[in-house]
């Protein structure tokens, strides 16, 4: 068995890394609006978070790969299923980074919030179980959620929700209600990545037994949720921009006419039914939701 570093680098997905850390860094960047931004804990919830997301990429490619999802894929390969890395390799890779993520966490923890606060101490270390479980059991397992439709609902609640008001937490130690904005913001534009995948999969994973929300509703409900995903966010910025002194809505119109022109590509891809043409704007869609985050995260700690 050939065994080299590329492909580790392949299973771990890298274009999907900056996506993971984007609700992190409008979290973040809100702390230092509220004057409790703190270095060691912006590196390690980047970290933390960052092997969450290789965890979740790792488990995902053992789970489709033994269940045989992956088989006549589109897109990227994935190396369970094309044989370059074994399902006893990733197995152990998932134990491995498992345990990277929980050091991690704990960790991350403990300099937020030291041994003074153990209330907050044990219900984030719950919550890191939690992701860690989440991460894991996306596709493995006879149970997996990913295969009943629920991991629309995971990738909202822990890309947007958790990513962006549990990090400012880590800081701040209070919840901002308007913090529910941008985290939803962000929650909308991960989830229009994975629904855009699961356009892409849809009669593979119709044969596997994936039961998506595409699979299960079909390519035209695929495009109108597309469009409510990509353009709500929008509505989202405007309103949580007018918190602050320069409460212009600013870039929302360069954002707006990326979502014009991504409605457009999609709708004629759903209209020609070649789901194939999808995988190029996972990327374009994945990087997007980025720059939102880099863009948003500007604009609060200049105000």
């Amino acid at each position: 068995m050939k065994n080299t570093i590329q492909p580790w680098i392949q299973a771990a997905r890298l274009r999907t890394l900056p996506l993971s850390i984007s609700g992190i860094l409008v979290g973040s960047a809100y702390a230092y609006y509220q004057h409790s931004f703190d270095w060691i804990i912006f590196v390690l919830a980047l970290c933390t978070t960052l092997s969450f997301q290789i965890l979740s990429n790792f488990a995902n490619d053992y789970g489709d790969g033994i269940k045989g999802t992956d088989a006549n894929r589109i897109g990227e390969k994935r190396l369970v299923a094309s044989g370059e890395i074994t399902s006893a390799q990733m197995k152990k890779a998932i134990i491995i980074n498992s345990v990277i993520a929980f050091v991690l966490a704990v960790a991350l923890i403990y300099f937020a919030f030291g041994q003074q606060n153990f209330v907050y101490s044990f219900t984030f270390l719950v919550l890191g179980i939690a992701s860690i479980a989440a991460a894991i059991k996306y596709t493995v397992g006879n149970n997996a959620y990913g295969y009943s439709g629920f991991g629309d609902v995971f990738v909202f609640i822990f890309f947007g929700l958790v990513a962006v008001v549990g990090s400012n937490f880590l800081y701040s130690q209070s919840i901002d209600i308007k913090l529910f904005l941008p985290a939803t913001a962000i929650g909308m534009l991960s989830t229009a990545v994975l629904n855009l995948n699961n356009m892409r999969d849809i009669d593979n994973d119709r044969i596997a037994n994936k039961n998506t929300l595409v699979v299960k509703f079909g390519l035209k409900f695929g495009l109108w949720y597309q469009r409510v995903l990509v353009f709500m966010p929008i509505v989202l910025y405007i309103l949580f921009s007018f918190n602050f002194k320069n409460g212009t809505p600013g870039f929302s119109f360069l954002f707006l006419d990326l979502a014009i022109s991504h409605n457009k590509t999609i709708t004629k891809i759903v209209e020609k039914n070649s789901p194939n043409e999808f995988d190029p704007l996972l990327k374009t869609v994945a990087l997007t939701t980025f720059l939102f985050a880099i863009l948003l995260s500007l604009k609060i700690i200049t105000s």
